[in-house]
């Protein structure tokens, strides 16, 4: 992945009471209604490598929204929730101080105002790894790599009490899809070390996992394939790494899962929690970047609109615009995310009877496919690899935006979902747009503080319409 020296790090000043309201199990149930379907799953061959500038198409082909009117007080200061000593069970045998800086980590990125924002990219992932931790590390002075039922129902509370008390979303759970069972070990038949080690090469797999590189873990994996080898031996399943999970049933699949589950514990116990940490959070990186998060219908009124067009077309455009801000400001998702979302749609297009590159005719960025800033042509990218959010008590939280400038979408050579590609070349994006292109050069120029402005103006609108 490459690193974009101009990124700049925008700090984000919400309002707790107004904008809990979006954080909504309705989030949860877009997640996981979308993430069950297999039209953004696995993908392959990549868009092209240093496209064009988009071409300018006249004001009159592309709708513009009104824009509130600047400069714009908001009618509140920001205000944050308070920290507070959470009421545990009592009943969870484990020292929470031992893995307090993951759990702070997990409640930042979290947070009340952000979880659903940012759930696929950076919350869910931290909080799944904060689970394979707290498995790994719950009880070191004894053998088992799991947590009884009982116990793993109370350790589950007692971890999400102590994350909301530190200003973490209480709907964490349904938002990522995870219960106390994902402590258990399921339906794994080996649950301890000693037997762990005996039937796995466990030098084998900490060599391969102890430090992951994130720029090459997800094209060339070296860590991901230890893991399932090794999942693979203790579910019972003496199968070569590369070879199908046999689907005799789903039995076979969630053994095999909870399985995994057991190696990350193995892994948490023998790995400092940091280091543990950075390959799991990495890891989930790989899986992301590979789908399109966002939950989107088919696009019957934009291939009526925009079927036999071969120039700019007023009609055309503000079909696809519509479509796309029907989409854009359900989360923040990641630049390369965005690459699989363009080319998802794109191919829905192109099976409609769609063969112009309307992207291009109507100017369509990677930009506009992650949240807005409402009225204005400016959205946020996350970057592709882990981050964090951060919180301080005077500005708030704040995280990095990526390839905000205007990239064009990709568009597909085939209606085929099987023609994307994002390792070859390795981690590679489209190309970033030549002075010539660049647009909205005054409005960038204006700085940080213009963008944190137009941000508060964008999450107002969010909330009141919600």
């Amino acid at each position: 992945m490459v690193k974009f020296s101009g990124c700049l790090v925008y700090r984000f000043l919400l309002f707790i009471i107004w904008l809990s309201s979006f954080q909504d199990v309705a989030a949860h149930d877009k997640l996981n209604e979308h993430s069950s379907r297999s039209t953004t799953s696995e993908l392959a061959n990549p868009p092209g490598i240093g496209v064009s500038g988009p071409i300018q198409v006249s004001p009159s082909v592309i709708p513009k929204y009104a824009s509130p009117a600047l400069p714009w007080t908001p009618p509140m200061y920001p205000t944050f929730p308070d920290t507070y000593e959470p009421k545990l069970t009592g009943k969870c045998p484990t020292d929470f101080q031992a893995i307090s800086s993951i759990i702070d980590t997990a409640a930042s990125d979290c947070s009340q105002p952000f979880a659903a924002l940012v759930g696929n990219v950076i919350c869910c992932p931290q909080f799944v790894s904060l689970l394979h931790i707290f498995q790994g590390q719950h009880n070191v002075k004894s053998d088992k790599l799991v947590l009884p039922d009982a116990v793993a129902t109370d350790c589950f509370s007692d971890i999400v009490s102590i994350l909301v008390s530190r200003r973490a979303n209480m709907t964490i759970p349904a938002l990522c899809s995870v219960t106390s069972s994902n402590l258990t070990g399921g339906s794994c038949p080996v649950t301890d070390v000693t037997t762990f080690e005996k039937v796995v090469n466990s030098s084998k797999l900490l060599d391969a996992c102890r430090t992951v590189d994130p720029l090459k873990e997800c094209c060339r994996p070296i860590c991901q394939p230890a893991i399932m080898e090794a999942a693979l031996i203790i579910s019972g399943h003496q199968m070569t790494v590369g070879d199908k999970i046999p689907l005799g049933g789903s039995n076979n699949v969630n053994t095999i899962n909870d399985c995994k589950n057991v190696v990350f514990s193995y892994l948490s116990r023998k790995l400092p929690a940091d280091k543990a940490n950075a390959a799991f959070r990495i890891l989930s990186s790989c899986k992301v970047n590979k789908a399109c998060p966002l939950e989107f219908k088919e696009p019957a009124e934009v291939i009526k609109a925009c079927r036999n067009v071969a120039a700019p077309s007023p009609s055309c455009c503000s079909s696809l615009n519509a479509y796309i801000s029907g989409i854009q400001n359900q989360m923040l998702i990641t630049n390369k995310q965005a690459i699989v979302c363009a080319t998802v749609i794109g191919s829905m297009l192109r099976k409609g009877g769609v063969m112009t590159n309307i992207y291009e005719l109507c100017d369509v960025d990677l930009k506009d496919f992650s949240v807005q800033a409402y009225g204005m042509q400016q959205g946020c990218l996350l970057r592709s690899y882990p981050a964090d959010l951060i919180f301080d008590n005077t500005s708030g939280y704040s995280f990095t935006c990526d390839l905000t400038d205007n990239i064009a979408a990709p568009w597909p050579s085939s209606s085929s979902m099987t023609s994307l590609s994002l390792c070859a070349p390795e981690m590679s994006l489209p190309a970033l747009p030549t002075s010539q292109t660049i647009k909205n050069q005054g409005f960038r120029n204006g700085g940080v503080g213009a963008f944190r402005l137009i941000i508060w103006v964008f999450l107002l609108y969010v909330v009141v319409r919600h």
